[in-house]
């Protein structure tokens, strides 16, 4: 077993930084495990009376990773493709029964490849504690810390989420990704 084999891995000693993104990479990856290699029938899956699909968690964690770095931190618009989400509840979700696998599959690897990317950069340019654009009720500015907590918590749940789908689509099961998994996208028909 080498460190490639585990690439998601948070350290096992490092910085606090470090151990945050790390944390939040690991479940960005296992989120992704459990949503990947799916066909539009997969994504649009349902179990019970819920209502929530893997392609709809796709879509919503994608909106949610624009938006945390976008507009929490630096108080910019997350972009044009997300501007129904301001206006239609849960637009995220439902809307997601609209798009390809291949469409939500690159909408949530190209969110999270941008979020990653800024958090890097801010780490490396005013750390953990430097303040965003959104504010409480009070006017204080919220931390980076906070926000990437805020993830990591959003994560969490839906991770929860895609564990229960995933299970009940195909009986994948599982709390880590195989050694040496890597993100495929939609499953060819």
């Amino acid at each position: 077993m080498t460190g490639s084999d585990f690439w998601w891995e948070p350290p096992f000693a490092g910085t606090e930084a470090e151990h945050l993104a790390g944390a939040l990479d690991r479940l960005r990856t296992t989120f992704r495990w459990k949503a990947d290699e799916l066909d539009a029938a997969g994504l649009r899956a349902r179990l019970g009376s819920s209502a929530l699909t893997l392609g709809g968690l796709l879509k919503h964690l994608a909106l949610v990773e624009d938006y945390t770095f976008h507009t929490k931190f630096r108080g910019e618009s997350p972009g044009e493709i997300w501007r129904p989400a301001a206006t239609e509840e849960d637009w995220d979700f439902t809307s997601a029964a609209d798009d390809s696998p291949a469409e939500l599959y690159a909408l949530w690897d190209g969110a999270v490849e941008r979020a990653r990317a800024t958090l890097t950069a801010a780490l490396a340019d005013g750390g953990l504690d430097q303040p965003t654009h959104i504010s409480g009720p009070d006017g204080q500015r919220a931390s980076l810390r906070r926000l990437v907590c805020d993830l990591i918590e959003e994560y969490g749940r839906h991770t929860g989420h895609a564990d229960l789908l995933r299970e009940a689509v195909d009986g994948r099961v599982g709390e880590d990704p195989p050694a040496g998994w890597q993100p495929r996208g939609a499953r060819q028909s």
